[in-house]
């Protein structure tokens, strides 16, 4: 069995997202999970040949299986979460949690707002006790700043979502955003139009 301390590591050093586990009103349950993009260039650094994949096993309500493979050793996360992205986020924390990686025992209550989503900026602390404290964002100068129309892109396809849900379609959009919602404006663009040929068809 391979020595997975620097897996673990990688896993705890990524802790910096939240997963919202469901919504009541104007609060919402959150949950520490990693940040996929965080942890994939702290697991190119302690094996290159590392793998995640995704799969949907329920729309509504939203349910994923993260499956990670590092150094040999394969562990699988299954979660559900208020939307499919949560899920992704809290069924690889999952993963994680079979890796070693002790989570938080509880989900938090936050403030929530439709628009702007959950109000985590009171956890950061918790994030940054779990991380690893070798991991500093001055190691990491290239990662560009959060682009305030890459979140409003997120909202806008996450409403469309919604929608195509309501219309019992789904099934086709899961496949549609089975990996993201785009990691460029252009992308994001061109998968909202792709969810909206489903609404309307």
């Amino acid at each position: 069995m391979p020595n997975l301390d620097r897996v673990r590591e990688a896993l705890r050093a990524a802790m910096t997202a939240w997963a919202v586990t469901e919504v009541r009103g104007d609060q919402a349950r959150v949950t520490l999970a990693p940040e996929p993009d965080v942890l994939a260039v702290h697991l190119e650094r302690v094996d290159p040949e590392w793998s995640l994949t995704w799969a949907c096993e329920s729309v509504s309500p939203p349910v994923v299986r993260a499956c990670l493979s590092l150094l040999g050793a394969t562990r699988e996360g299954l979660a559900s979460g208020h939307t499919l992205q949560d899920a992704k986020l809290r069924a690889l924390a999952d993963a994680a949690r079979f890796f070693g990686v002790a989570l938080p025992a509880e989900a938090q209550w936050v403030e929530y707002d439709p628009e702007e989503g959950p109000n985590t900026a009171d956890l950061v602390a918790e994030a940054e006790s779990v991380a690893a404290p070798a991991v500093h964002p001055a190691l990491r100068p290239t990662d560009p700043p959060r682009d305030p129309q890459m979140e409003k892109a997120r909202r806008h396809i996450e409403d469309l979502l919604d929608q195509i849900r309501a219309a019992g379609k789904g099934g086709e959009a899961a496949r549609v955003i089975m990996n993201g919602y785009g990691e460029t404006l252009e992308e994001s663009r061109a998968l909202y139009k792709e969810l909206q040929a489903i609404l309307r068809g």
